[in-house]
């Protein structure tokens, strides 16, 4: 299907626009960047989205994986608007920057999202939403204690866009919200702004009630929650991630669950998804998953269309500027 404007061979294109992003693409956002050729559908191979973006000098790009031959098979390429922020675990990077291939990502849209899903979760573990679920279900009609969320210490392991309005929420409710940010590692500064105090990343984990994770996913901070970690964190505390699943050593969080460290844990993201039905985070009735789907709301995928469309637009006219 064609956006506006008619195709021609090396078109811009949206390579992978399915789903409900294909159902919320409207005329007013094909409007931002015409002549835009849209398939409205996933690519069943490797060699189907290479067939798409071959010839092509600048697309947008879903969840499409371009990899190191899928890179390589196109020669073209000059620009990628993806959409999304983590861009380590979509793209070969290095083979990007090697053939020279500008990749850019959408970054914020769904910062309100994944901050409103992250407090749910936080919710649900400590009231044993999902848990009490199950019991009336089954017939076992148990009362459940439970805990208020007000009062408690929430801390908050990064604070970009989506830490700092989890934070803004937490404190909202009336939690006291603490934090630890990549940027202050060094000199392990701490300051109150009113909203959240930030500390060195043991306080965080020795003081925290909930802990919530916000971190990008690099070297550094892959398995930044391991043994070591865990053996740190407050008893009973309550652990969420809504981040990146390779920021937290499995096996140790799975020890840390059935020893009673960590009194629950409330996940969007999985080392491998959709997770090994094996899994035993599956079989912990301490554990509270969800289908990453934190930031998968209508107004958060209208504004990753605008947001995808606007950078391939201004993708496109630097790389003209830079060209004449």
């Amino acid at each position: 299907m064609i956006g506006t404007g008619e195709p021609v061979g090396n078109a811009p294109a949206f390579v992978d626009c399915y789903g409900e992003l294909a159902n919320r693409l409207t005329p007013r956002v094909l409007e931002i960047c015409p002549g835009v050729e849209v398939f409205r559908s996933r690519p069943r191979s490797e060699a189907e989205l290479i067939a798409r973006l071959r010839g092509r000098q600048h697309v947008i790009v879903y969840m499409g994986y371009l990899s190191a031959p899928v890179l390589c098979a196109c020669p073209d390429l000059k620009t990628v608007a993806y959409l999304s922020s983590g861009l380590a675990t979509h793209v070969d990077l290095d083979t990007a920057r090697s053939l020279g291939i500008t990749i850019r990502g959408v970054r914020n849209y769904g910062d309100q999202a994944v901050a409103e899903h992250a407090v749910a979760l936080a919710f649900a573990a400590l009231k044993r939403i999902a848990e009490s679920d199950r019991r009336v279900r089954q017939n076992r009609w148990e009362l459940v204690r439970t805990d208020e969320f007000a009062g408690r210490t929430f801390g908050v392991i990064g604070l970009g866009g989506i830490g700092r309005q989890v934070a803004r929420t937490a404190a909202a409710l009336g939690a006291n919200v603490f934090g630890w940010s990549r940027s202050a590692r060094k000199g392990e500064r701490t300051f109150d702004d009113g909203v959240v105090t930030t500390c060195s990343l043991d306080t965080v984990l020795s003081r925290a009630d909930i802990l919530s994770l916000h971190l990008a996913l690099t070297p550094e901070t892959e398995g930044i929650l391991g043994a070591k970690e865990f053996a740190r964190i407050k008893p009973g505390a309550i652990l969420v991630n809504t981040a990146r699943a390779a920021l937290v050593d499995e096996i140790a969080l799975v020890d840390a669950l059935r020893c009673g460290r960590l009194s629950h844990c409330a996940l969007d993201v999985f080392h491998k998804e959709p997770p090994d039905p094996a899994s035993p985070l599956l079989a912990l009735e301490n554990v509270t998953l969800t289908p990453h789907s934190a930031w998968y709301t209508g107004d958060a995928i209208d504004r990753l269309l605008i947001s995808g469309f606007k950078l391939l637009k201004q993708q496109i006219g630097e790389f003209s500027r830079t060209t004449d």
